[in-house]
């Protein structure tokens, strides 16, 4: 896929991937379905989920580190300032030949635009929490987080996936 084709398609996913509600159940849910997602594919994730900028869901899976939940944490961040995926951001700078540092002073060591962090957007309210994961490659990162977001919100995966 193009650039141009993977941002439409991230736009998509945006759009789709909503609840008609969301709460700590709901992110506990989430979060146990990522993990299985991930014990199934044989990777290792740090899973962090956010409501209302409180964590009510986190899980450094066998095999991650310190640095997992620091690289989960600058996405995080990414999301909580732009409400869009990080994944989004990151090649819509890259389309722009910038960075979030050129353009608004962000500094790196706290914001970091790679894949992996998603808005958890309710419909008829909006943005109300993100969902991120760290520890494979970030658009491997950001397609558990969708095929968990899919599931749950009764999408079918091949119509938001990037491939």
């Amino acid at each position: 896929m193009t650039l141009a084709t993977d941002l439409e398609r991230l736009a998509l996913q945006e759009q789709r991937l909503q609840f008609d509600a969301f709460d700590q159940a709901t992110a506990w849910t989430l979060g146990t379905n990522i993990k299985a997602l991930c014990e199934a594919a044989g990777v290792a994730l740090a899973i962090e989920i956010r409501l209302a900028k409180e964590t009510v869901f986190y899980y450094a899976m066998p095999g991650t580190g310190p640095t997992n939940a620091d690289w989960a944490r600058r996405k995080r961040n990414v999301v909580e300032l732009l409400h869009t995926s990080s994944y989004a951001v990151g090649l819509k700078l890259e389309q722009e030949k910038s960075t979030l540092e050129a353009k608004q002073g962000l500094p790196l060591r706290d914001y970091a635009t790679h894949g992996g962090s998603f808005p958890i957007r309710v419909r008829g309210v909006g943005q109300v929490g993100v969902v991120t994961v760290s520890g494979i490659p970030q658009r491997e990162d950001h397609a558990v987080v969708v095929k968990a977001l899919a599931t749950l919100c009764g999408v079918p995966l091949a119509e938001v996936a990037l491939d």
